[in-house]
C-alpha cells in the first residue's frame, strides 16, 4: 500500500558513502522503496550523478550530486521477525566487537529482503540489539549458501572492508558438494561472467564474452559414491561465481536448483536433501589482519557417507 509521495530530491555525497556502489547508497538511504525499483529508476536514467545518466555499480566520491527522482515510498512490511531466526543468528556468531559482527548464516535464510523477500538476515540482526540497529552487510551470500557473512556496526569500518574488497586482497574459502568425480588435475577455472537482473529483481548469471573476467581455484578433498566434496578460493567476487563455474565444468553444485542438474536435484529431494551444498568456510582481510572461519556442516559428511 502506497505511504507517502516523496518529490524529487538532491543529495551530495558524505564521507559515509564514500567508495560505495550507486545502487548500494541508494538501497540505504531510500527505506520503503523496493529494491526493484531501486534499478529500475537507475536503469531508465532518472537517476543521475553529477547530472550524467549511471549504472548500479558506479563507485561514488565524496561531493558527487546524486538526483533522486520522485517517487512513492511503501508502507513499511511489519517486521516482526520470529524469535526462532533471531534466536538462530545469535546462536551462529562467530565473532563480535564495537565495529564487526560476524556469523555462520544459516541456510535458507537471505542476506537481506528485496526480490518478494521482506527481510533477511540483516533485517533481523537490526532487530536483535539496539547497538546493531545501524549494522550494514560488508558482502552477500545466496540464501541458500551457509557460513561466514561480515557485518559491519560503523560506517567507518564498512569503507574500510568494502576498500580491501575492491582492491581484491580478501580472500575467500568455501566447501563444496558437487555431482560427479571431479578430477585431481582441474584446479583452475576462468571464464567472463555477465549477470542481468531478471524482471523478479532475482539475478542470473551466464558465461560470455561482454561479461567481467572472474577465477576459481579449486581442489578436490575427497571423491566418493559419485559425488565430490572440493574446496574453492574465489580470486574474483563475481555473482553466483562458484556456481556458474562448477556447473560449466560438467559438475554441478548438489542442491542448486538455478544451475544445477535437474534430474539429480529431483533424486536428491526425494532422500531427503531440501539445501544447496555451498559454505563459505572462511573469509580473511589479511592487510587488516582479520580472519574468521565457520564449521563444516555436519550433513557435508552425512551426504559422502550415504
Amino acid at each position: 500500500m502506497v505511504d507517502k509521495f516523496i518529490p524529487t530530491s538532491k543529495y551530495k555525497v558524505t564521507l559515509d558513502y564514500e567508495g560505495s556502489r550507486l545502487d548500494n547508497c541508494l538501497l540505504s538511504r531510500i527505506k520503503g522503496l523496493p529494491r526493484t525499483k531501486v534499478y529500475s529508476i537507475i536503469r531508465r536514467g532518472e537517476v543521475r550523478v553529477n547530472g550524467s545518466r549511471c549504472k548500479p555499480s558506479q563507485r561514488l566520491k565524496k561531493g558527487d550530486e546524486i538526483r533522486i527522482p520522485p517517487h512513492f515510498l511503501l508502507r513499511p512490511v511489519n517486521l516482526n521477525i520470529n524469535l526462532k531466526i533471531k534466536k538462530k543468528i545469535a546462536e551462529n556468531i562467530i565473532y563480535e566487537d564495537k565495529t564487526l559482527l560476524v556469523i555462520d548464516k544459516p541456510v535458507g535464510l537471505a542476506s537481506h529482503g528485496g526480490s518478494g523477500i521482506s527481510s533477511g538476515l540483516i533485517e533481523a540482526v537490526r532487530k536483535i540489539k539496539p547497538q546493531y540497529k545501524k549494522a550494514h552487510l560488508v558482502h552477500r551470500l545466496d540464501k541458500d549458501t551457509s557460513g561466514c557473512i561480515v557485518i559491519a556496526l560503523r560506517l567507518s569500518i564498512l569503507r574500510e572492508l568494502h576498500k580491501e574488497l575492491r582492491s581484491g586482497h580478501v580472500e575467500k574459502l568455501y566447501l563444496a558438494i558437487v555431482n560427479g568425480a571431479w578430477p585431481q588435475s582441474l584446479t583452475e577455472i576462468e571464464s567472463y561472467l555477465k549477470k542481468n537482473i531478471l524482471k523478479s529483481g532475482q539475478r542470473e548469471v551466464q558465461v560470455s564474452k561482454e561479461g567481467k573476467k572472474s577465477k576459481s581455484i579449486f581442489r578436490v578433498i575427497r571423491n566418493q559414491n559419485d559425488m565430490s566434496l572440493v574446496e574453492c578460493k574465489i580470486l574474483t567476487g563475481r555473482t553466483h561465481q562458484i556456481r556458474v563455474h562448477s556447473s560449466n565444468a560438467g559438475f554441478p553444485i548438489l542442491g542448486d536448483y538455478k544451475y544445477g542438474d535437474k534430474e539429480t536435484n529431483k533424486i536428491m529431494k526425494s532422500k531427503g536433501l531440501n539445501r544447496m551444498l555451498l559454505h563459505a568456510k572462511k573469509i580473511s582481510f589479511p592487510r587488516l589482519d582479520l580472519t574468521f572461519s565457520a564449521k563444516d556442516p555436519p550433513l557435508f559428511t552425512k551426504i559422502l557417507s550415504k
